[in-house]
């Protein structure tokens, strides 16, 4: 946030740790650690500006009007102001409204107990545009994860820039800082300059593991669109600015597909897609007047990356590609199934078997739903987190993944059965192994 002119006044940063979101002793999201991680990074990083400023922590507080309080305190700030949430979003009893819930929180005391979301955009609604920017790190649990979906969005208010992400229930996070906050600041660490909010959270996006179907905000479809792009300087704009036209996005493109061919398939889905740079000669072209669409199939430009031990490329690629389809084709869509697939079989490839069983579990699942229990799609993805569990040698996460697996397995008569039965023996066996075996 970039404050112009002579006076400057003091600004605010609130951070507010909510509940911690777990499901089945695995965790999602740990607010106290991320706000932990947020402490040692300089006030000034955290607003983009040198105002003087002050910062409160709320992390524990379980009174929704103690917290409502604080919020209108730091709404009346004359300066820049930041508000950063982290927690597990939840619903009333009646399913219509979403909350962030607090340490008290139960799914029969939210109304009372919990912060209403809208009440953070009734408090921030009366602030000057261009000085509020709300962060959230979220999970939702199974009762928020349907109407947050029906919504599509998660609004803060009209005068704040909104940035941040929410995880659907089931998956496990990091035991530490969360994947999109650590990101978020190791990027305000190695940035030369400040970035942007707006490229900020881009290049936030690009770089966190995101589980799939998280809900993203803005999208893949808003930080593709021009004045968004990512690793490239002259796109990013102080914040606040709005005279001149906005920069168009360059889409790098691969310098070569394996096999030394281009990919003759097309792009799964049409639009700007801004993908992160690799090792391939910069363009020596001026950005073009309207947005450039991706021609070539990226999957095997992907798959050249793994294959090369650049996994965190790839990895990075495909999940840039798997929100686009999200944002585009729906949640559940064919294609978008096949990018968790792709996600799965590069966490493999890397090593990371936690991931990918989560992935391939994820894309059975789905693939149940639209197709027969005896479809080979469902029966491959089946076989290959059964295979990607039994990798696991942690015996706390395997123990966290076997449930869900096993489910799977059920569900498909006509897998060879030999796969349920290894798989309950292995999970039999793991209740008894201490963890760390």
């Amino acid at each position: 946030m970039q404050i112009n002119g002579a006076k400057q006044q003091r600004g605010h940063v609130l951070l507010i740790a909510g509940d911690s979101a777990t499901r089945r002793r695995t965790v999602q999201v740990l607010p106290s650690k991320n706000l932990a991680a947020l402490s040692m990074v300089p006030v000034s990083a955290l607003l983009g500006s040198n105002v003087p400023s002050d910062t409160t922590y709320l992390d524990g507080i379980h009174d929704q009007n103690a917290l409502q309080v604080r919020l209108r305190t730091a709404a009346a700030t004359p300066g820049p102001l930041l508000v950063y949430l982290s927690g597990r979003l939840t619903t009333d009893r009646r399913g219509q409204q979403l909350y962030l819930a607090l340490s008290r929180t139960t799914a029969s005391t939210a109304r009372y107990t919990a912060l209403p979301w809208e009440w953070l955009g009734t408090e921030l609604r009366t602030r000057p545009q261009g000085l509020t920017t709300v962060v959230f790190d979220l999970a939702a649990d199974k009762a928020a994860w349907p109407l947050l979906r029906e919504y599509g969005t998660l609004p803060a208010s009209t005068a704040a820039e909104v940035y941040g992400v929410v995880t659907p229930p089931g998956f496990a996070g990091d035991e530490g800082v969360s994947s999109y906050t650590r990101h978020w600041i190791e990027q305000l660490r190695h940035a030369p300059e400040r970035p942007s909010n707006s490229r900020l959270h881009a290049l936030t996006v690009a770089s966190a593991a995101l589980p799939p179907g998280a809900l993203v905000l803005p999208g893949i479809r808003e930080i593709t669109a021009p004045g968004y792009a990512f690793g490239h300087p002259a796109t990013d704009r102080p914040q606040g600015r709005t005279d001149g036209p906005a920069p168009q996005p360059v889409v790098p493109r691969p310098a070569h597909e394996p096999g030394g061919g281009r990919g003759t398939g097309p792009a799964p889905g049409t639009g700007t897609v801004v993908v992160p740079q690799t090792d391939a000669a910069p363009s020596t072209q001026p950005p073009p007047a309207q947005p450039v669409f991706v021609a070539q199939d990226p999957r095997p430009h992907i798959h050249a990356l793994a294959q090369s031990g650049r996994h965190t490329e790839a990895a990075q690629m495909a999940q840039m590609w798997e929100q686009y389809i999200l944002q585009t084709d729906g949640f559940d869509s064919p294609k978008a199934t096949e990018w968790v697939e792709i996600r799965a079989d590069l966490a493999k490839m890397s090593g990371n078997f936690l991931l990918a069983t989560q992935l391939w579990v994820g894309a059975g699942r789905t693939r149940l739903v639209h197709q027969s229990p005896d479809a080979p799609e469902v029966l491959s993805a089946a076989r290959s987190a059964h295979y990607c569990w039994t990798q696991l040698q942690d015996a706390a996460r395997a123990r966290e993944c076997g449930p869900e697996l096993i489910s799977l397995l059920r569900a498909l008569p006509s897998l060879d059965r030999r796969h349920l039965t290894v798989a309950q023996q292995r999970l039999e066996f793991l209740h008894d192994t201490p963890d760390g075996s």
